[in-house]
């Protein structure tokens, strides 16, 4: 299991913003080994309960609450990441496990019974989670993403864009999904995340450009484009 447990701050900025401050923290940070030319994709599967109850509590200000998600980087993988993010005050803790394609998909179909394999503390707690509450696939969430990586105090820069989902197919490995936009396309979610505090050339990074602070996650967005895109 991996686990991180650190601060995070997230902003909704302009894609004219993104070129500049990537181009600028590319003299300053490493660039994350996947990111190649244009950052690399990222598709999340998010769980919840058979009643919304993490995207509720979300909506009500719950102090203590979760996500949990299956996420991958490429269709055709091999194995899939189980996490759990967790809000903790003004800190969250994310904890993670490597799991096979079969057994990712067999998670897909609400069979929770092979995280029993594991011997690992955590897959024993996302079963006996994910079963008693009922949890089921809720939405598949996909963007492009760009990420800085400040060696110092591992402070990790992120920008993603292009955001789409969907909620009738969760089958997560598939290269063919049909999606909606989640956000427009000249629209780019800034996250930083920190231990600790913040080099100041990072706070002026933040400063410099015309932003917004968000409260919700990529999670909480999608479902909350999907009601709009129903109705």
């Amino acid at each position: 299991m991996n686990k991180v447990y650190r601060e995070e701050k997230k902003f909704l900025i302009s894609i004219e913003d993104f070129l500049k401050t990537s181009h600028y923290l590319d003299g300053l940070l490493m660039q994350d080994e996947h990111n190649g030319t244009f950052g690399y994709r990222i598709r999340s599967l998010y769980f919840d309960t058979a009643y919304d109850t993490d995207y509720f509590e979300k909506l009500d200000g719950v102090e203590l609450r979760r996500k949990i998600r299956l996420r991958i980087y490429d269709p055709a993988a091999k194995t899939a990441k189980l996490e759990m993010k967790q809000k903790q005050g003004q800190y969250q803790l994310k904890r993670s496990l490597t799991i096979s394609r079969e057994d990712a998909e067999r998670l897909i179909q609400c069979d929770y019974s092979p995280l029993l394999k594991y011997e690992d503390d955590f897959a024993a707690e996302c079963y006996a989670l994910m079963h008693m509450k009922m949890y089921r696939p809720k939405t598949i969430v996909e963007y492009n993403r760009k990420a800085f990586i400040a060696k110092e105090n591992k402070i990790r820069v992120t920008f993603d864009n292009n955001i789409v989902s969907t909620e009738t197919n969760f089958d997560l490995f598939s290269p063919n999904l049909n999606m909606y936009p989640v956000l427009d396309k000249f629209s780019v979610v800034l996250e930083v995340k920190f231990n600790g505090f913040l080099l100041d050339y990072i706070k002026d990074m933040i400063a410099s450009v015309d932003r917004n602070e968000l409260s919700v996650s990529k999670y909480m967005l999608a479902r909350q484009a999907s009601y709009k895109f129903i109705t």
